[in-house]
């Protein structure tokens, strides 16, 4: 099926999140004729957005906390978009946007939806009594607003929990996140330097900051000469952001460094010799598939998404999340063996352009598109 004058409308919670991720599907639904407006809380990127040639409605929405009637006041502030838009498609990425616009795409009456699960996020690893609360409410919803729904996972747990939720199997599409650019993110060789292993992330402890900063502690204390680099911000609107005086504390003590958010990721991994993300819980991390690309080899967890993209002894080791002694086993290896190093990161450069190039990824949805519409 033709996708010619069809209108796709984007409902992201982040600006940065769209340029980090969203850009080449939307770019890719603009080559094959569909109209385009995103939705989405507008910061530092509206520009970047608009360059596209899309319409962008600014949205105010909290990703922290829940106020029943700030709650309410969004979702009907959606539908109300949805109505004058009249799109073909929504396309909802993330859990709140999945909940609130799946519930304002039904008050509309809006056709078609995809919903992109990009990970469960800090609810489903969160440990506080709450959180848990939360999750059974959450899962529920979901159960209720999914069905009849496109829904698009990045790894096959999650396509489990969705298809638990009473999801059809032939609404669920398994897709391998949202791609890398092959080209940009190009292999570079190893530095002459004393090694830099750097974890690139959001600063959320159940991104593993807290376990990095512990195996870099450990492997200092060994007398093991590296560099430890943690490259990204915090985010406030997410309960487990790490606090900047937290941040601030291990840069002062020297464990660790921080160069908060780097707009060039290329050059930081090309400065790099280690990829290490110790998280809890992903959908499929973009920042692994970049580092993978990049032809460095990876230590990550053994948890869903993290798993998806790393074969343990091929391109990087995986060791049990929340262990920080195993982590810095893990990294001990890579750090001694610089032969080592070179080869994993040869067969994740393989890895990603067998399976992850951001061509596939955006072929595949916007197959995903077409069959909906049919």
């Amino acid at each position: 099926m033709k996708t010619n004058h069809y209108k796709t409308l984007f409902f992201v919670t982040e600006d940065w999140f769209v340029c980090s991720h969203w850009l080449p599907l939307i770019g890719g639904a603009k080559d094959v004729g569909m109209d385009v407006v995103v939705v989405t809380r507008t910061n530092k990127h509206a520009e970047k957005i608009l360059g596209l040639g899309v319409k962008l409605i600014p949205f105010q929405i909290s990703r922290r906390g829940f106020n029943l009637f700030r709650e309410f006041s969004t979702i009907l502030h959606l539908a109300k978009i949805y109505r004058a838009e009249r799109p073909d498609i929504v396309h909802h990425v993330a859990m709140k946007p999945m909940l609130y616009g799946s519930l304002a795409a039904r008050l509309i009456g809006i056709p078609h939806q995809v919903n992109w699960v990009a990970g469960m996020g800090w609810l489903f690893v969160s440990a506080n009594n709450g959180a848990k609360i939360l999750q059974a409410v959450v899962r529920n919803a979901l159960g209720i607003l999914l069905r009849g729904t496109s829904v698009i996972v990045e790894n096959k747990d999650d396509q489990a929990i969705i298809s638990n939720l009473g999801i059809s199997t032939q609404h669920i599409h398994l897709v391998r996140g949202a791609g890398v650019d092959t080209s940009l993110y190009a292999p570079s060789i190893e530095p002459e330097s004393i090694p830099l292993v750097v974890l690139p992330a959001r600063m959320l402890w159940d991104k593993g900051v807290g376990e990095f900063v512990s195996a870099a502690k450990q492997l200092r204390q060994h007398g093991v000469n590296a560099r430890f680099v943690l490259v990204g911000e915090p985010d406030e609107e997410n309960p487990a952001s790490v606090p900047v005086e937290q941040l601030m504390a291990w840069k002062e003590e020297g464990v660790v460094e921080w160069w908060g958010r780097h707009e060039d990721m290329p050059q930081v991994y090309a400065q790099s010799h280690i990829v290490c993300l110790p998280s809890y819980r992903e959908g499929l991390p973009k920042s692994l598939l970049e580092a993978a690309s990049c032809a460095r080899p990876i230590v990550t967890t053994n948890v869903p998404g993290c798993r998806e993209i790393v074969r343990d002894g091929d391109n990087g080791f995986l060791v049990e999340a929340r262990d920080a002694t195993a982590l810095a086993e893990a990294l001990a290896k890579l750090l001694a063996d610089s032969a080592l190093r070179v080869k994993m990161g040869q067969r994740g450069r393989e890895l990603v352009l067998k399976e992850f190039s951001q061509e596939k990824i955006v072929a595949q949805v916007i197959e995903i598109y077409r069959e909906v519409l049919s």
